[in-house]
């Protein structure tokens, strides 16, 4: 299998860091974006400048975006997958979340993977050599399914991305070669749960979906593992012709059929 480059977004921790450690060790090489670079100071000991490069980015800030990709052309002369991991988190009643909050999940969760997303295809389509084209995988979760009891404004966000992603697979054209799956994972053992912002929550639910929630967010962490839910992700990266949604966990299959209830009811 020829080595890949892979442009990911937010390395710092959890699902970002998790797959650029596993495509590293899979003989690839890495651009690897985040706010505070010295966080990945013991990757940069272990690979060279030739395997990883390690750039500051704060994907909210959309000027920002255009020139990490550009020195990401200049150092390996081309992108072959963008793994657009955008991870801010806001747990709460819906009504009692500050707008201002619910905003910055939209700046970070919505309007930055839109702006990474439209240079990965520009990259693709314009840098890479003609055909070549590449693979946009786009980080999503369970709650672009379907509805997260006390992460309403974090579920609008992914709701929000999902269309945008499908709308974006359906416009290109077949010969650019440019692949877009949707990565939809449950709640897995990283540190999503501890970085979250907390906000107000009813103190009378009797809700079963509230108390699991309740309890991750005790415990700071969710049972799945990320580095096995990152090794199926990687081998989706290579499949000829990937699948446009790909969905992990059974969290996803409990949304799922409160999606279904919920359209029962409709009906």
């Amino acid at each position: 299998m020829a080595c890949q480059v892979w442009f990911i977004t937010g390395t710092s921790t959890g699902f970002g860091r998790t797959m650029a450690e596993h495509v590293l060790k899979n003989g690839n090489i890495v651009i690897a974006t985040l706010q505070k670079p010295n966080m990945l100071a013991d990757l940069t000991r272990q690979y060279d400048k030739t395997r990883l490069l390690v750039l500051k980015l704060d994907v909210a800030v959309s000027s920002d975006i255009l020139p990490a990709f550009q020195k990401a052309i200049d150092a390996f002369g081309r992108i072959d997958v963008v793994f657009n991991n955008p991870g801010s988190t806001l747990l709460g009643s819906s009504e009692n979340t500050p707008e201002g909050a619910a905003r910055k999940i939209f700046e970070t969760n919505y309007w930055a993977a839109v702006n990474v997303s439209r240079e990965a295809i520009r990259v693709f389509r314009d840098v890479n050599p003609p055909g070549a084209g590449g693979r946009l995988l786009q980080k999503l979760s369970v709650a672009g399914l379907g509805p997260l009891v006390l992460f309403g404004h974090y579920t609008a966000s992914k709701h929000a991305l999902e269309g945008f992603t499908k709308m974006l697979a359906m416009e290109l054209e077949p010969y650019w070669n440019i692949k877009i799956t949707l990565i939809e994972p449950d709640f897995f053992q990283t540190q999503i749960i501890q970085q979250a912002n907390v906000f107000p929550v009813y103190q009378n639910y009797n809700n079963e979906t509230t108390a699991i929630f309740r309890s991750a967010l005790a415990i700071g962490e969710c049972p799945d593992d990320a580095d096995e839910e990152v090794a199926t992700i990687y081998e989706v990266a290579h499949l000829p012709n990937p699948p446009l949604h790909f969905s992990l966990g059974l969290d996803v299959v409990q949304v799922m059929r409160t999606v279904g209830a919920l359209l029962d009811c409709d009906g």
